[in-house]
Parts: structure tokens; C-alpha cells; sequence
């Protein structure tokens, strides 16, 4: 697996990371504790380096299984978590809202590090921002904390050009988790410009459509009743009806380079800038190898200018977020 910085921070993963987020949360019920084992512990021997979980996936559950599962490999891999969501504290598994408060980041990095049984979370992102709290705030915090040796980087995640440039200037971002693929580039206008100048590294999530993208998903396809797909306007079946020029579009790349079209869709993702690190999620053996070979894939510039050409054809169909999601972007 080749390696890749992100930004100028000197922080260094591999190419293509793994989302684990899946295997506990949001896209049906938790997988099953051995399998998902196994799935972590072959990425790393498949050269995965970096892995993405939350507090909030679950809650808690997905970060106590990546740290378990890690636990013997430590020394090998990048965690990545995410602080800032209030939980609702009658239990469950929703969220209530936004929380960025200097004190509840602090609790929520030791919660995270034992959940994690680890002693430095390499990557401590803001999930979201929370207009109540300065970002001067969140990242004075994590500086504390970074200069405290229990967190090495800082993160923000779906945060706009202002809010980077301001926690920037009180703590060195090292890498920016929004959503990016072919079916969403809205990062491309105004955020790129800004990490590359400030050399601030790109980790897209949902690099394949939340798994529209693979060509696997039509307007027939049924999703499990937790899928939050389910109230994704995007994946209404009119949509998935109206989205299917896109699945056209790869599948043809795709018989042409001899590969899948969720290949194309992540090398398409790498071949845009070098400090872009994707981390599409799974949690099936099959599709990790098949991600894993994406990282192989070589796209000319001719391939390049014929996916951008096609692309700027079609008109992707319905939102991304339902309203309640989308409130919780606050840029």
C-alpha cells in the first residue's frame, strides 16, 4: 500500500483508510464482533494504516471495538476519533445536539482513550461545528491536550474556510473529514485552495456514495429499518432511478480499465491531490480488497478529462442530508 502525508504535518498514512463506523452504526445492525475483528486486523496486514471511528458511533460501541481489535497492532496504525455531540442522557443510541465545550472535549478525550486502550489518539477531529463555542475555544483545548501527550493531531470535520482558517491560527489543523466523491464536490470550489495553502491534509468520507457508487444499490434495492439511508433524500428510489447516469458512467471506465466501478470512483478520488487520503467503509472482506486495489489503479489524463467531461453532464439528483442532519452543519 502506498503512503501518503497528509498536508505538511508530517503525519503519514496509508493511501486508502478504512471507515469502521459501518460495522457498529448507521448502516444497519452491528456486525458481528470476530468478523469485524478479522476485517481490522487483515486491512492492516493489507497495509491500511489509518482508521476512522467516533464516540458517537454507537454511541461508544465503535470505538471499544476498533480498540480491542487493534490493541495487539498499536504500533502499526493511525486512530482517528471525533469529539463534539451531546448524548442524550436517558441512554440510546441518539444524539441531542452539539457540544464543544472546553470541559466536554476533555472528558471526551479520556473516555475515547480508554474505550480506545490506547494512551494518544493520533487524530482528534470536532465532528461538527458547534456555533455556542468559539473555535478558538475548541482549539485552544486541543492544543492542551496535544501538548499534554494525549492527542498528536488536530481535525475538523465538515467545517467551512473560516472556521479552518480561524482554529488554524491557534492550532496547526492537520487534516479536514468531510464528505467528497464523484456524487458530491462541493469541497472542490472554495476548501481545496485553502488546504493547500495552509497544507492542511483531505480525508473525504463517503468516497463512494455511502455505497451508491459501487453500482451495487438500484431503485429495488431495500435497506434494513436502522439504515439511515432511509431518510436520505438522495436515496429515495425516484433518486436512485434519476442518479443511475452516474453508475452508468463508471461501469463503462470500469470495463474499459478491467476493474469495478468503485475502483475508478476511489482512484478517481486519489489521482486529485496528493495529500487526499479516502476512507470508504466496509465491513466485508470482499469489498476491503476490492477498495484496497483501488490504491493500484493508474488514470491518464485523458481518463481524467473523459470522467470530468461525462461528469459535468449529469445532475445529480436530491440532497444529502435530510433537514435534522443538515441543521447539524454548521460551517
Amino acid at each position: 500500500m502506498q503512503k501518503r502525508k497528509l498536508g505538511k504535518s508530517g503525519l503519514e498514512v496509508s493511501a486508502l483508510g478504512l471507515g469502521c463506523m459501518g460495522m457498529s452504526f448507521s448502516y444497519g445492525p452491528p456486525k458481528n464482533k470476530q468478523e469485524m475483528f478479522t476485517l481490522l486486523r487483515t486491512a492492516v496486514e493489507r497495509g491500511i494504516t489509518l482508521f476512522d471511528t467516533a464516540e458517537v458511533y454507537g454511541p461508544f460501541t465503535n470505538e471499544e471495538l476498533v480498540g480491542e481489535a487493534l490493541a495487539p497492532l498499536r504500533d502499526r496504525v493511525v486512530i482517528a476519533t471525533k469529539f463534539g455531540f451531546k448524548h442524550d442522557p436517558n441512554g440510546g443510541t441518539r444524539w441531542i445536539g452539539l457540544d464543544s465545550r472546553p470541559e466536554h472535549i476533555k472528558q471526551v478525550a479520556e473516555a475515547s482513550l480508554k474505550r480506545l486502550k490506547t494512551d494518544v489518539i493520533d487524530l482528534f477531529y470536532q465532528h461538527r461545528v458547534d456555533p455556542d463555542v468559539p473555535i478558538e475555544d475548541v482549539a485552544g483545548t486541543v492544543k492542551d491536550l496535544i501538548r499534554e501527550g494525549k492527542v498528536k493531531h488536530f481535525g475538523l470535520s465538515e467545517a467551512g474556510v473560516k472556521t479552518i482558517r480561524r482554529a488554524h491560527a491557534v492550532q496547526k489543523v492537520t487534516a479536514l473529514q468531510s464528505e467528497y466523491s464523484l456524487w458530491w464536490r462541493e469541497p472542490e470550489e472554495e476548501i481545496f485552495p485553502v488546504l493547500e495553502e495552509l497544507g492542511i491534509g483531505f480525508v473525504p468520507f463517503s468516497p463512494l456514495g455511502r455505497g451508491f457508487l459501487t453500482g451495487k444499490i438500484d431503485a429495488q434495492t431495500t435497506f434494513d429499518k436502522t439504515d439511515f439511508r432511509n431518510s436520505s433524500p438522495r436515496f429515495t428510489p425516484e433518486n436512485r432511478t434519476a442518479n443511475k447516469a452516474m453508475i452508468d458512467l463508471l461501469d463503462k471506465l470500469a470495463k474499459q480499465k478491467k476493474t469495478t466501478p468503485a475502483q475508478i470512483a476511489l482512484a478517481w478520488i486519489l489521482a486529485q491531490k496528493p495529500w487526499i487520503v479516502p476512507i470508504p467503509g466496509t465491513t466485508k472482506l470482499s469489498r476491503l480488497e476490492e477498495n484496497i486495489g483501488a490504491a493500484s489503479i493508474h488514470l491518464t489524463e485523458g481518463d481524467l478529462q473523459e470522467i470530468e467531461t461525462a461528469v459535468s453532464a449529469i445532475a445529480i439528483q436530491g440532497a444529502r442530508y435530510n433537514e435534522s442532519n443538515q441543521k447539524l452543519i454548521n460551517r
